[in-house]
């Protein structure tokens, strides 16, 4: 596994206008998403109920999440291997063919009106497939590949599997597409969110802390911890792509060596990720708390998951795991790494505009004295007690007693824990979008030229 390099520097770096426009755009789609999922949860549907969930799910996965991978690898990408990114057009490119696709396609699932949905689907997968072109080919100039590389090429091809049968799923909503062909929508869509979730986003996220643990750790990997990632490099995305295969053709076997397989590579992730957290020698910040509820929930999430596939691997109700706590558990593995990983990455790009080249000539903040410490420290607080009382709500049956004898109901905690998440997840946007404003990062969104290439991704918080 590769260390960090120090020779590592951002002169192959594109304008960060570009991540910041992703990161800004995708933090609107975490208030709209979260906002719709607590709607849904308080019982109140849109014209569409049956379809609601699948638009607050495509605004929190597409919208927020995959937009902030977007700009995070197109920012990271180049960076880290040390190429220029093949195209910036491209890269603006996605995210408005993205942020107008998912806005019009959940927006009509909402309203009830999925054929015209189905219309936005195709501004999707332009902008995948322009984020997949630019991304590969800048990855194709990186090689060899070290492990994180290897899991971003990945992800790419599962993104282009993903979105060739989600273009399927929406085509059949307005020309019924999938019955001719001998498919089963239910079929389709399993192997979809196993290939959008587990492979695109989760691969990502793996890949990604890699990289991110050690550096912000500073920790060194241990010799067994280089063994085991090459193994959880050639295993999880193997049982990714057998799992999707199994659930999309109904055989059963093939999907839960494949499920064994993805729950196993996610406990070794888990587990350098909870050992780098262990002994780290950094200072505490909100992407290392953050990091530590990722390391557990994957840990939990990989346990549940593979003693559920071993029983039922294809019903609807297991496609994230336990039917009960998998979604959560999830949840919290990609919400906790994409909000952690922002409580740097926003700051920095920021500090770098801003004050990277003031350096030695006269006191700049770190980039932690960008946010508010203590909006962030609440909205911690408020999403792990939310996720908390979701899982207790999923565990109803065994806390049925204690529940009573609180004076509490599912139909009471499940709100409040919904209530919770959103309301530490609109804390955490704003944190960001005022960091943004109040350092001056504004004025960056209207820049398109070249920028100062002050400061390197490789060096720590900087010093007063």
């Amino acid at each position: 596994m590769r260390g960090v390099p120090g020779d590592l520097t951002t002169s192959t770096r594109p304008p960060t206008t570009i991540p910041l426009r992703h990161f800004l755009v995708a933090l609107a789609f975490l208030a709209g998403g979260g906002t719709l999922a607590l709607l849904r949860v308080t019982g109140i549907e849109g014209t569409g109920a049956a379809l609601g969930g699948i638009a607050a799910a495509h605004l929190l996965l597409v919208g927020w999440v995959c937009l902030t991978i977007l700009g995070a690898m197109t920012q990271f990408v180049p960076v880290w291997s040390g190429v220029e990114l093949h195209s910036e057009r491209l890269a603006t490119l996605q995210l408005v063919a993205v942020a107008v696709g998912v806005s019009g396609f959940a927006g009509g699932l909402w309203l009830g009106r999925p054929a015209n949905a189905a219309l936005f689907a195709g501004l999707i997968l332009l902008g995948f497939a322009a984020f997949a072109y630019n991304l590969g080919r800048t990855l194709w100039r990186a090689r060899p590949l070290d492990v994180t590389e290897g899991h971003f090429a990945l992800a790419l091809g599962f993104l282009a599997l993903a979105a060739v049968l989600g273009g399927s799923l929406a085509a059949d909503y307005r020309w019924g597409v999938l019955a001719p062909l001998g498919l089963s929508r239910t079929a389709v869509v399993g192997a979809h969110v196993t290939l959008a979730v587990l492979g695109v986003v989760v691969t990502t996220v793996f890949g990604a802390l890699y990289q991110l643990g050690p550096m912000f750790t500073q920790t060194d990997a241990l010799p067994i911890e280089d063994r085991l990632a090459r193994v959880e490099t050639a295993a999880y995305p193997i049982g990714v792509a057998l799992l999707a295969a199994g659930r999309l053709f109904g055989v059963a076997p093939l999907a839960t060596a494949g499920g064994l397989l993805v729950a196993g590579g996610a406990a070794v992730a888990g587990g350098i990720l909870l050992r780098r957290l262990r002994d780290a020698t950094a200072t505490a910040t909100p992407m290392l708390s953050r990091y530590a509820v990722v390391a557990v929930a994957t840990l939990a999430w990989s346990a549940t998951a593979a003693a559920t596939w071993v029983v039922d691997p294809l019903g609807p109700a297991v496609r994230f795991g336990h039917p009960a706590v998998g979604p959560v558990l999830l949840g919290a593995l990609i919400g906790f790494v994409v909000v952690g990983s922002l409580y740097h990455v926003v700051p920095f790009i920021v500090w770098l505009d801003r004050y990277a080249d003031r350096v030695g000539l006269e006191r700049v903040p770190s980039i932690d004295d960008l946010y508010h410490a203590r909006v962030a420290a609440v909205d911690l607080v408020a999403t792990v007690l939310g996720a908390s009382l979701l899982l207790a709500a999923a565990a109803r049956p065994a806390a049925g007693s204690l529940w009573a004898n609180a004076g509490l109901s599912a139909g009471f905690v499940r709100p409040l824990g919904g209530a919770l998440v959103v309301a530490g997840a609109l804390l955490f946007a704003g944190n960001m979008v005022a960091t943004v404003l109040r350092h001056g990062g504004a004025a960056m969104l209207g820049r398109a030229g070249p920028e100062s290439t002050a400061g390197s991704e490789a060096s720590d918080v900087p010093e007063r």
